[in-house]
């Protein structure tokens, strides 16, 4: 283990300024990258941040939503006093009024009482988000606080890291693998024992833009600069795409059939590495019988790229010494997601790039699921409980979430057994919910609802009773670590520089009312550290053999783990301490033995989008163009960051990419506002026409609302005019309940009329 190498301390005076060094998260939401920054205080006001030059990862460089931090932690839209109103008066905004955090933490006890007492305390749902630092706390909250195992993410078969990590869990039995980006260094790419990758294939991912789960994007730009080259997946053109060696324009929702012909190309052509498949793979042969029944040749018609750019691509990966892979949200976003993840795993697998320098590399430190709550269910057997757990046993069980459709299911069910929600870091009307507008209609059934936020949404002003303000991560202390814990190569400390009105940290909240609710397992703990240091950060040890504190975090600003590559050579994956995996045969899983388990088929397979210009013909007739949903931008965060001013300017409205060829079949320009529509639903957008999209695709955006609109209800700030994920499915998932199709829709588009204040907004963000 290893501290930064800082030669300032955490804070100090600049002139007029206190200096205070910390590491972004969120609010404002964002993946856990931790973007060193520092922000400049005067006269306990934050007037600017700058980039820290000393953090090993980010090295002073940072994303404009950090840059933006000022406006969003003033801006006019920001709650910073707990305020309820009644039942009866929600998607009323003037009914809201202030009252003290007393009186809002005494009307959650009451009601959690209440429904504990009339329908038993499984009657109160988490609903969680993913990004934000509270996602981290949803499983505490409802488990260690409520005594409830129901804890919701309301994305259709979870299609958001889930399958990833799954299929992880599956095959490799381990967490999440990442590209070897030197993040566990402190002296990061100057460290002798990192290797720079030779080549990157980037799947799915626009990893300079999303920064996606802690990778930091930019270090993409560091190691092309360095001399790597990439291969790019993607239907659009992006940053990385424009930079590869070969880009595969792959059509939208056929991963899978393009994961399994490049397996099949570098067993065929004896690219794979012998020595490892020989002692660390189960199921090879198998799994080689299996990837030749898909040719590079019939992949090609399906994926609609050129055969031989795919055996290039194969070869050319398989040939790099080290090679990495970045496998991002387009491969879970489809019923076949698990699918193309196995065949990505694989792929790490045969060609031997598995926790080796510049490839895959493994997770040193897991510290995602300490203190998470589980074990401090009463019983603890009601774990057993979790909604979905009988219907979709491999989800719920492998994630100890429910299942968010089964959810919805009992929801609408007239004796539901959900009476109370409490909603943390989930905006779930404008982001992750299909179909919106039955879930709004499915959650109004509830008899009391709480959220912790920032600003008022739409999930907010729809649906809930209680608002309790949370605070950003300039007025908290905390910590951040990469990939949320799970695949964790280095922790930086969060340091609180301003205090803005009564907003309070997730962790205080939950605290707190744990203090109130389950005193025997809340009140030793006086303050967020105590509780951070004894259950999230005990089990690490400082290099002085001491546990890691937040103190130490304090002093040195990060922690860095003393990794090891080839874990599974050392006994270091294995609890039992022998070499392997924590599979059950110990070896990487090619046929795996768990998906067998599960009910679902052993190795990887291909399967069509539900609907598509192959499997519904007739379908396409009508809605004739393929729909990815969720394209990454610069300014935004899932559906946050709307409000601030600089971030509109930049990005001022929900856009959908359009090949110049489909703009002119279907006599449209740029600029034009135009709909989105199957026969799920509708949604406006700005048309952006692109040359490197994909002809016969679009990409758009999703997350979007309009704060500075109507609050009440039914305009809830137009939220449905522009929710993309009006065009989602119900229920149209995968085989174990995983992978819903937000990236390869079908959809018809035509002209709309922009909406009548469309000139007074342009005039207020942007001049």
């Amino acid at each position: 283990m290893a501290f930064g190498t800082f030669t300032t301390p955490i804070s100090w005076q600049e002139g007029e300024y206190t200096v205070t060094r910390t590491n972004s998260w969120s609010p404002p939401g964002d993946h856990p990258t931790g973007a060193g920054m520092l922000l400049y205080v005067k006269d306990g006001i934050l007037e600017k941040v700058e980039g820290d030059p000393e953090q090993s990862i980010t090295k002073g460089a940072m994303p404009i939503r950090m840059l933006s931090l000022p406006e969003y932690v003033y801006s006019p839209y920001r709650i910073l006093h707990p305020m309820k109103r009644a039942r009866d008066k929600r998607g009323d905004d003037a009914a809201w009024e202030q009252v003290s955090w007393d009186e809002a933490y005494d009307l959650i006890v009451e009601n959690v009482r209440r429904c504990t007492e009339l329908y038993g305390s499984n009657s109160i749902a988490t609903f969680v988000g993913t990004g934000r630092e509270a996602g981290n706390w949803g499983p505490t909250m409802s488990c260690r606080v409520f005594n409830s195992p129901n804890i919701v993410y309301m994305q259709s078969g979870w299609s958001c890291y889930g399958p990833r990590m799954a299929c992880t869990s599956y095959v490799l039995g381990a967490p999440y693998p990442e590209l070897d980006y030197a993040s566990q260094y402190p002296t990061s790419y100057d460290d002798p024992r990192w290797q720079r990758p030779e080549v990157i294939l980037i799947w799915g991912k626009e990893p300079l833009k999303s920064n996606p789960d802690g990778f930091w994007g930019h270090s993409i730009v560091d190691m092309y600069a360095m001399g790597t080259k990439f291969i790019v997946v993607d239907p659009r053109l992006t940053w990385e795409a424009a930079r590869a060696e070969i880009w595969l324009q792959v059509r939208p929702g056929t991963d899978a059939a393009l994961g399994m012909a490049f397996c099949n190309v570098i067993i065929s052509e004896d690219l794979y590495d012998h020595d490892f498949v020989e002692k660390w793979c189960f199921g090879f042969e198998q799994f080689a019988e299996r990837v030749q029944t898909m040719s590079p040749a019939e992949a090609a018609e399906i994926c609609e790229v050129p055969e031989e750019k795919i055996v290039e691509a194969a070869r050319m990966y398989a040939k790099a010494k080290p090679a990495a892979l970045q496998w991002g949200l387009a491969v879970d976003q489809k019923p076949n997601g698990i699918q193309m993840g196995f065949c990505c795993l694989a792929m790490m697998a045969i060609t031997g790039n598995i926790d080796n320098p510049g490839g895959n590399i493994m997770g040193a430190i897991d510290i995602g699921g300490l203190g998470s709550g589980y074990t401090d269910l009463d019983p603890q057997s009601k774990i057993n409980e979790m909604v979905g757990v009988n219907e979709y046993p491999a989800m719920v069980r492998t994630q100890q979430f429910t299942h968010p459709d089964t959810v919805l299911d009992e929801l609408e069910k007239e004796d539901t057994i959900f009476h109370m929600g409490f909603f943390t870091s989930a905006n779930a009307i404008a982001n992750p919910c299909n179909l919106p507008q039955r879930w709004e209609k499915a959650l109004d059934k509830l008899e009391f609802n709480v959220v912790m936020d920032i600003v008022m949404t739409p999930t907010a002003e729809a649906v809930c009773d209680l608002f309790l303000p949370v605070n950003t991560y300039a007025e908290r202390d905390m910590y951040v670590a990469t990939h949320y814990g799970a695949c964790g190569t280095w922790i930086g400390a969060i340091k609180k520089a301003v205090t803005v009105g009564e907003s309070k940290s997730d962790i205080t909240i939950m605290r707190e009312l744990g203090t109130r609710l389950r005193p025997e397992l809340w009140e030793q703990y006086k303050t967020d550290i105590e509780y951070i240091d004894d259950q999230k950060l005990c089990t690490l040890k400082t290099p002085d053999g001491r546990p890691l504190t937040m103190q130490d975090l304090f002093d040195h600003g990060s922690y860095h783990v003393d990794y090891e590559y080839r874990k599974y050579e050392k006994g270091l994956l294995r609890p039992d301490g022998q070499p392997g995996f924590m599979t059950p045969t110990g070896r990487i899983e090619l046929y795996s033995t768990m998906l067998e388990a599960w009910g679902d088929e052993p190795l990887p397979y291909y399967e069509e989008p539900p609907t598509s210009p192959r499997s519904t013909p007739e379908y396409a007739e009508e809605y004739p163009m393929v729909l990815s949903t969720g394209a990454r931008t610069w300014s935004y965060f899932h559906s946050e960051q709307r409000h601030v001013p600089l971030l509109r300017e930049v990005e001022p409205w929900p856009l959908v990419d359009i090949n110049p060829k489909d703009a002119e079949k279907y006599g449209l320009q740029d600029g034009d506002w135009v709909w989105l529509e199957n026969d799920n639903g509708r949604c406006k957008m700005k048309l952006s026409v692109q040359p490197g999209q994909k002809e016969g695709a679009l990409a758009s955006q999703h997350g979007w609302w309009y704060p500075e609109r109507e609050a009440s209800a039914p305009s809830l700030f137009d939220v449905y005019e522009v929710n993309v994920n009006n065009l989602v499915p119900y229920k149209t998932i995968g085989k174990l309940g995983w992978g819903a199709p937000f990236k390869c829709l079908m959809c018809k588009i035509y002209k709309a009329e922009p909406s009548a204040d469309i000139d007074k907004i342009e005039e207020v963000y942007h001049g």
